[in-house]
């Protein structure tokens, strides 16, 4: 299996070692230039990164010059762009030029893990969507699309007609289903298809840092906003964002949110000027928001603002004939990254996969997959999966049941927390080898990591290593 590749053009050699000693410590083939020129010489030759880690401040050729020469060239490697405090504007025009995602001298190491694995993760969908696209244009010819139910596929048809039609688009679904998919997949058939896709997770963050997050705020905003830093809606402009779980949204911040929709501007934390912005909004949430909408949690002229497009994703349990197809695809796709010699999924398995009722969707559909091709222990994954699914008796939960509802999620997450937590022990705190064991991606692992605010103990060198002077 071979490794992802990283090219860090980093003229600092200090940093850029260092950089690049990290990246391989993590399993990654780093490379590193000191130079825009000596980027663009090595990548005139084969060699093609997954993503590059750009400096903005380079000697000679800039980083913004670099960056505007590799998008009419190959806009297929996502770049992160590296940027000192004092340089928020030149992030701000990177990210509009084409720019994956910034990370602002100093970060941590989780920081960047978790940009590079988003990037990734993002491009990937990318070339996904780009195949199922050119299928779907083949005139009317399905047969290839991994799905043959008809609400999947007319959903597919009402996402090529809204694609242009620039108004926003509430996707409504459980988790797991794909509507993050389904979101990228109406931003690449826009015509705003070259610019930026944002994706915010809005019950991912506290309300104070969902702020922060999606407006940016000015130099002393707060206590430890050392400079300034733009907020998604800045770096999503002319382009889309996705504000992902928007009825866990507070009420300050709906109010807030409906001023961008009517007007088009807002202002950052700590901030006296107005910033206009042109962004498609796409949102998308998990809970049943009309119902949210009548018992007062969520605004009602902000729910007209979003629901102009409304699409319903159904659950994987209403569309069974979708799993072989699924399935089969999901096995393909990740068998040569986990170096199975497996050939095809067992027909036993299969038919577990059709019993189940999948409370997780496609999601968990997928990390079954992951963990049966990790570990092929077939015994193991069909005694999961035909215990009783306890999905059909939640279609109606009363209010005193949520509220027990609430508290299982409160008890399932902190079970979650402890398992975690004591396979990063037993692994020594290896995250790839601990999210491998747990059947769960590298990247679950992280943002789980972050929502728990758990760091690695300091038992080696401190993370603050990675803390430099731009």
């Amino acid at each position: 299996m071979s490794k992802r590749s990283v090219l860090v053009v980093e003229d600092d050699e200090s940093t850029r070692t260092y950089l690049l000693r990290f990246l391989t410590s993590r399993g990654y083939a780093a490379e590193g230039v000191d130079s825009g020129e000596a980027a663009e010489a090595r990548l005139a030759t084969s060699f093609t990164p997954n993503v590059i880690l750009l400096d903005l401040l380079l000697p000679g050729m800039s980083g913004k010059e670099v960056l505007d020469k590799w998008r009419h060239q190959d806009a297929a490697i996502p770049v992160i762009v590296l940027s000192g405090i004092g340089q928020i504007s030149s992030v701000v025009a990177a990210m509009k030029m084409g720019a994956s995602d910034y990370l602002v001298k100093p970060f941590e190491e989780e920081e960047l893990e978790l940009a590079i694995e988003n990037v990734l993760e993002k491009q990937s969908l990318k070339n996904e969507l780009k195949t199922l696209h050119q299928k779907l244009d083949q005139n009317g010819d399905n047969n290839d699309i991994l799905t043959t139910n008809p609400k999947m596929l007319r959903i597919y048809e009402v996402a090529k007609q809204v694609a242009d039609a620039d108004v926003p688009v509430l996707i409504l679904g459980e988790s797991g289903v794909g509507k993050e998919v389904l979101a990228h997949s109406i931003h690449t058939l826009s015509q705003r298809r070259e610019r930026p896709f944002v994706k915010v997770n809005c019950a991912a963050l506290p309300n104070d840092l969902l702020e922060s997050e999606l407006f940016g705020y000015e130099r002393g905003a707060f206590t430890g906003a050392l400079s300034e830093k733009p907020g998604k809606f800045e770096m999503a402009d002319k382009g889309c964002i996705l504000l992902d779980e928007i009825a866990e949204m507070s009420p300050h911040l709906q109010a807030k949110l409906l001023h961008v929709l009517q007007d088009g501007e807002f202002s950052r934390l700590g901030g006296k000027r107005s910033i206009r912005v042109d962004c498609r909004i796409l949102a998308s949430t998990n809970r049943k928001i009309a119902e949210a909408v009548a018992r007062g949690e969520f605004r009602e002229d902000l729910y007209y603002r979003i629901n102009v497009i409304q699409i319903e994703i159904p659950p994987l349990r209403e569309r069974k004939d979708d799993i072989p197809l699924i399935s089969n695809a999901l096995f393909k796709k990740y068998r040569d990254r986990y170096s199975s010699t497996l050939q095809h999924l067992p027909r036993e398995l299969m038919d577990s996969f059709m019993r189940y009722e999948w409370p997780g969707n496609v999601r968990q559909l997928e990390n079954a997959i992951k963990r049966f091709l990790i570990m092929p222990d077939l015994d193991l994954v069909m005694t999961e999966l035909d215990s009783p699914a306890p999905i059909a008796q939640l279609e109606s939960i009363t209010p005193k049941a949520l509220m027990l509802k609430e508290i299982s999620a409160l008890a399932a997450d902190q079970a979650e927390k402890e398992m975690v937590l004591r396979m990063l022990d037993e692994t020594n705190w290896n995250r790839k080898r601990a999210a491998a064991q747990l059947g769960i991606c590298y990247k679950s692992l992280l943002n789980k990591l972050k929502k728990w605010e758990v760091r690695q103990p300091p038992a080696r060198p401190p993370a603050s290593l990675m803390k430099w002077a731009s």
